[in-house]
């Protein structure tokens, strides 16, 4: 749909008078009044005109409409209760909006709504709701900051993002492609090029962090296509693997949106951010800095599950839950005027977690389906959630009998909230005393995981609203850098929860070279170990290891006591997997099989081909699939 189309049925459904301005910001239709009344009065006249443009809108007050700053947040003061401890009442003048932070929002929404429609028709400012962190974050302290204080720049982005959006087709979309750019037969570096003749959306756009300069980036060069001519990147979710190299396309010319969840974006943000500091110490630099990260935040447009979405022209976007990770989601495409369907499961989890709900399967249409095979081989199936559990529990028992310490590499965001609410239950029932160390980004995440209760399971989010937040139990300990040798000298036992996840460097290490050598210590794997990565070669048995130490390369025996915890990935095994790929509605005619070894993505494909009759292929990266 072009502007002046909207602008046209905006002008035949609104109410006679009481629509001044049309205007567009990124997806969405904004709608300017100088009676924000009549709409709180008349939330029907919203929907109308919703459903009319089969868009999401706002209604906003003109400018010169709204109350005095000084005397909306006198009123804002007086009717939100007391008891919802109000933090900060901010005013954005480019957007209309009133940001109110507080602790309990229920009470600044009320009863029905009621309190907010009040706010809104006496002030006649937006009311926009920010939840203060049970944990500080400091990760979502600073992107609230940089929004609010590049809101005029992030509305021209956004209004120039709209444009491009809502203007006429550079050509009829009669042929769709998609193209690897990465993350075929491999785990690390996912990107996927998804092209129209109109429109070019990068899918994921990531790193393999324990890979080769040569294979750590997506490869950019065979498809020949200058970064500058992309129209839009879709994030499934945060880790490295899937977001890391996005602030490399600022760096090279692409100015356009970002689509994720929130929690996506500010994962994604902390983690990337973590990134660029290694690479500054001399670990696997990345092309790009913290100046490419600020523009990234500008230019994220968070998206809510089930929002429809225009991203392009030809290409409308719907994230649903991956039950991956906080914010991890599902992509569905709707391409054409009917055309084609794709959906992008990204990485996915199809079974129990203690957090998360399991993805979503059911969907408008589906036509071809990318799917993830991390654990797609034939004999990938893990045991089950609750099993893994009490094998991990188990293993912590036994260690502390001995006098040991257990180390368990995790990934900051998704492993370690897990294994974190494992240890909780635990401590709970009585069943372990013993401190639990987190050490590295895992704090900060977990933060950002109280940030987004509604994103949790419903039990979970029924506790942090409720004032038993499960992530603020009193053995759980944040880690400070200095604090680190006091916990290596200490003989006591205790639990460490540390990262990197796959050992490619970070506190895990450290507490490794410490720990190795004595029998009574264990390390507990409780992720996927990447080929070439140190855990995957520990793992795998590996006696001695040299690594450097104070500044010199020593062997290391390993003599600590290995165990490989299956059952707490984040990723469908193969079971869940061939699960979804029964339950998923309707029926697609296409699998495209990736994120997985060569061998594992494969033996999928024949699978899936053998039980579903789907026409399915596990592509080499560069190699271009016509899907229409």
């Amino acid at each position: 749909m072009e502007f002046k189309e909207i602008q046209a049925i905006v002008d035949e459904t609104a109410p006679e008078g009481k629509i001044v301005k049309v205007d567009v910001e990124g997806p969405k239709v904004i709608l300017y009044t100088n009676d924000m009344t009549y709409f709180v009065e008349n939330s029907s006249e919203v929907r109308n005109l919703a459903t009319s443009l089969k868009k999401r809108i706002i209604v906003r007050s003109t400018p010169d409409s709204v109350m005095d700053p000084v005397e909306a947040k006198k009123v804002i003061e007086e009717i939100i209760p007391e008891e919802a401890n109000i933090v900060d009442i901010e005013f954005d003048e480019n957007f209309g909006e009133v940001r109110i932070e507080a602790e309990k929002l229920g009470l600044v929404i009320g009863k029905h709504g009621n309190t907010l429609e009040e706010i809104t028709k006496r002030i006649r400012w937006t009311p926009k709701l920010l939840r203060k962190p049970p944990l500080q974050s400091e990760t979502v302290r600073s992107i609230r900051k940089t929004l609010f204080d590049n809101s005029k720049e992030r509305q021209k982005i956004l209004r120039n993002v709209g444009k491009k959006i809502y203007r006429k087709p550079d050509a009829d979309c009669d042929w769709i492609r998609v193209t690897p750019l990465g993350g075929a037969q491999q785990v690390g570096r996912s990107c996927v090029l998804l092209q129209t003749p109109a429109s070019n959306v990068l899918i994921d756009c990531g790193i393999n962090v324990a890979a080769s300069d040569t294979d750590r980036f997506p490869d950019f060069r065979a498809v020949k296509l200058a970064i500058s001519e992309l129209d839009a990147v879709v994030v499934s979710h945060a880790h490295l693997d899937h977001c890391g190299f996005v602030p490399y396309l600022y760096k090279y010319g692409y100015d356009g949106p970002i689509y994720c969840t929130e929690p996506t974006r500010d994962l994604m943000a902390l983690l990337v951010l973590d990134a660029v500091e290694i690479g500054v110490k001399g670990q696997n630099e990345l092309p790009f800095g913290s100046k490419e990260v600020r523009e990234m935040i500008k230019h994220t447009i968070p998206l809510e599950y089930n929002e429809v979405a225009d991203i392009t022209p030809d290409i409308h976007l719907t994230l649903y839950n991956a039950g991956h990770i906080l914010g991890s989601s599902v992509c569905h495409f709707h391409i054409g005027e009917g055309l084609h369907n794709m959906v992008y499961t990204g990485d996915f989890k199809f079974g129990d977690t203690r957090l998360l709900e399991a993805a979503n399967y059911d969907f408008p249409r589906v036509e071809t389906l990318i799917m993830e095979s991390t654990y797609g081989g034939r004999y990938d199936t893990q045991p089950k959630r609750r099993d893994a559990e009490t094998v991990l529990i188990d293993t912590i028992k036994k260690t502390i009998n001995r006098k040991g310490k257990v180390l368990i590499p995790v990934f900051s965001v998704g492993r370690s909230q897990e294994v974190m609410m494992v240890l909780e239950n635990a401590y709970r029932f009585g069943d372990l005393d013993v401190p639990v160390y987190l050490d590295g980004m895992i704090w900060e995440a977990t933060a950002i995981h109280t940030s987004y209760p509604e994103y949790l399971k419903k039990h979970i989010k029924h506790r942090i609203f409720n004032g038993y937040n499960p992530f603020l139990v009193d053995a759980f300990e944040k880690v400070e850098h200095k604090k680190r040798p006091d916990i290596i000298k200490n003989p006591d036992p205790c639990v460490i929860l540390a990262t990197s996840g796959m050992m490619t460097g970070g506190p895990s290490v450290e507490y490794f070279k410490a720990f190795a050598e004595d029998n009574r210590n264990t390390i507990a794997f409780v992720g996927y170990q990447a080929e070439g990565s140190l855990g995957r070669r520990i793992q795998n048995g590996v006696n001695e290891v040299a690594l450097e130490d104070g500044g010199k390369t020593r062997g290391i025996k390993v003599n600590l006591n290995v165990q490989t915890v299956d059952g707490f990935s984040g990723h469908a095994d193969r079971r869940q997997l061939l699960g979804y790929s029964k339950k998923i509605n309707p029926k697609p005619k296409r699998a495209i099989i990736m994120h997985g070894e060569a061998s594992k993505t494969m033996n999928l494909s024949m699978t899936l081909y053998d039980m579903f009759g789907f026409e399915a292929t596990a592509p080499k990266n560069l190699d271009s699939i016509r899907l229409i």
